[in-house]
This record gives structure tokens, sequence and C-alpha cells, in this order.
């Protein structure tokens, strides 16, 4: 989800299970993976680099992006394509950030994929290799819920999303404990487009168990009519892809009922200016998002990103440009944060 290229294209609080803060940081223990959450996305690599250890405490979910395909070795993972996971334990101090959120009640969902680098899946066309990779995450980081942002040429493989499917399927029957799996995919106002549907299609055929579909409600660019705001696009988007994946669980030998689709739909906005010029997702915006997730008792709601929740500063560059590190916007830090966790984060 790394800075998006334009593209066409219940009430119920999340509860944390009672835990010492000692068992929290050794077993992962937290958030019950069965309750609607609220989580924004991180942007592990970013330079400088995030104390996200501390910026995301009091969060149930943080979202830490992105694991990919290490550039020379396609079967090892690596974070961002920069860093390898014993590297990242040191320089970005990710072991040590994770056990700071553990400690605060909260828990870490990791993401594989994004706009930038490779998913695994994509580069290493070794089935065998490809479940060692993920395990060797999964297994570093105690991951409970797991993410994968699948994006352009990504998303367009065929090949590499049958692989996933049935790897992912692999991993969460030898696992003792459940994966709470999410595949994020962008949408527009009519929905999901064909390649999109089939990344879910393949998934329910391989037999993975799929929590959710995280629509990533952003970059609309010409699929937003004229004159439609940010907010009643996504809403539109969400009630498109609701019956789009209806009628997926449905094949798959799933009766789902319309209360239980919406539960396994999240949305992710990008807060503040967004890479295309005139969409733009200010906090009341934010609040509505909110208010929509809750009213139709939506399984996930997250934003892009957690670094970006600040006004910026003159060495941010020009507000009016999305930004890595600020919003464009002229808010207070976390305002985000707490518009689009109110009611979801207890």
């Amino acid at each position: 989800m790394t800075r998006h290229r334009p593209r066409s294209r219940r009430r119920l609080l999340p509860s944390l299970l009672l835990c010492s803060a000692a068992a929290l940081a050794l077993t992962g223990c937290g958030p019950d993976p069965d309750e609607p959450w609220s989580g924004p996305y991180v942007n592990a690599t970013a330079y400088p680099h995030f104390d996200f250890g501390t910026e995301a405490a009091g969060q149930s979910h943080t979202v830490l992006g992105f694991v990919v395909a290490d550039p020379e070795e396609p079967c090892t993972p690596s974070w961002g394509g920069y860093y390898g996971l014993d590297e990242a334990e040191t320089t970005l101090r990710m072991e040590e950030q994770i056990a700071a959120l553990r400690e605060s009640g909260g828990d870490v969902v990791v993401s594989f994929g994004g706009a930038a680098g490779s998913e695994l899946a994509t580069a290493c066309s070794d089935p065998d290799a490809l479940f060692e990779a993920y395990r060797t995450v999964l297994d570093r980081y105690e991951v409970p819920v797991v993410d994968f942002d699948i994006e352009y040429d990504d998303l367009e493989d065929q090949d590499a999303n049958r692989r996933r499917a049935e790897v992912l399927e692999r991993l969460q029957e030898e696992r003792d404990e459940p994966l709470e799996t999410w595949v994020t995919l962008p949408v527009a106002p009519h929905g999901l487009d064909q390649d999109s549907v089939e990344v879910v299609a393949q998934l329910l055929a391989a037999g993975a168990d799929l929590a959710g579909v995280n629509l990533m409600t952003m970059n609309y660019s010409e699929s937003r009519p004229a004159g439609q705001s940010m907010v009643a696009a996504s809403e539109e988007a969400a009630r498109s892809a609701h019956g789009q994946l209806t009628a997926l669980w449905d094949a798959a030998g799933q009766d789902l009922s319309e209360e239980q689709v919406w539960n396994r739909i999240g949305l992710t906005p990008m807060i503040g200016v967004n890479d295309v010029a005139g969409e733009i997702v200010d906090p009341a915006a934010a609040g509505e998002l909110n208010d929509f997730a809750r009213e139709q008792g939506l399984g996930r709601l997250s934003f892009w990103s957690l670094n970006r929740d600040r006004p910026c500063t003159a060495e941010h560059g020009d507000p009016a440009e999305a930004n890595d590190f600020c919003s464009g916007l002229e808010e207070e830090t976390g305002e985000f944060t707490r518009v689009l966790s109110r009611g979801l984060e207890d």
C-alpha cells in the first residue's frame, strides 16, 4: 500500500484478553480475533525510522507493512526489500517494538505485499520454499493475524495467486492456533475488478479460511464520478463489494447472511491528501467512515498510514502533495487515529 499510484479501478467493541504484561510480550496474547477491530498501517521501513512501538500504543492492532521478497533471493522474506529479518531486528528494532505494543495490550498484523517490491508468491515459484518463507515470518513474530496486500503486477499474476492460496491453506492447517487472514485489494465505487475477484475465488477454492477482504478505499481516479465525495465513493464501493463477496462465498459453498458478509469486509482509506489530485479525506470524512463501519458491522477499519497522522512542517515540502510523513492537512497529531478507532477500541 506504499504510496499508491492512481488506478481506475454493530456496534461491537473489541475486547482484550485478560493477560499479564509478561504474557503479552511472550505469547502475543491480546485482542480477541473474532471481534471487529481498528488498526492503522505503519510504513515500517520509512526513513527516518518510525517509532511505532510508542506511536501505536493503545491500538488493539497495528498493521506492519510490508514483507516482500528479497530482490536477490526471491524465496527469502525481507522488510520492504531493504532489510532481512535479522537486520530488521537491529536497524528497525522490530522485535523490541512489537514487544512494546504487546505490553500495552495490543498486537501486530504482518502485511505481505504492498505496491512496491514483489510479494513472495510472485517472486518464489517453489511452493515448499514459499511455505517456509511465510512460516519463518509468522513464527518469528508469533503473528495471530496476517494481511496480504495484493496490487499491480502481483494482482495480475494468476500462477502466484494460486500458489499463495494453496500455501496459505497449508499454513493454516499446520498451526495449533487459528491464523486470522485478510486479503487487501483495490476497489472502485463499482466494486472489485476481475483480477481481485479471482484472488478471492482462488483463496476460497484452495480451502483457505478467509477472515475477510479489506478494501483500499482510496485513489479512485476516474472511477469516481465527478462531484462524488470520497465518503460516498467508499460507501458505494463497500456496498458493491458486499454483493460480489456474497456471491463468491456462496459459490464456495458458504451460505453467509448479509450481516456475516459485512463482518468479513474491511475499509482502509488514505488519510489526508491522497495520491490522486482532488482526493482528500479529512477528519470529518474519517468520522463518517467510522460511523458507516460501525453501523454496517464491518470486521475491520484501518488507514494508511500512522506515519502520516500529523500536520506537515516546512521540511516535508508542499502539503498539497501526498507525503509519506504527514497528512497535508491542519490536524492535531493522532487525530485520524482517534476518529477512526472510535467505538472500535476500548
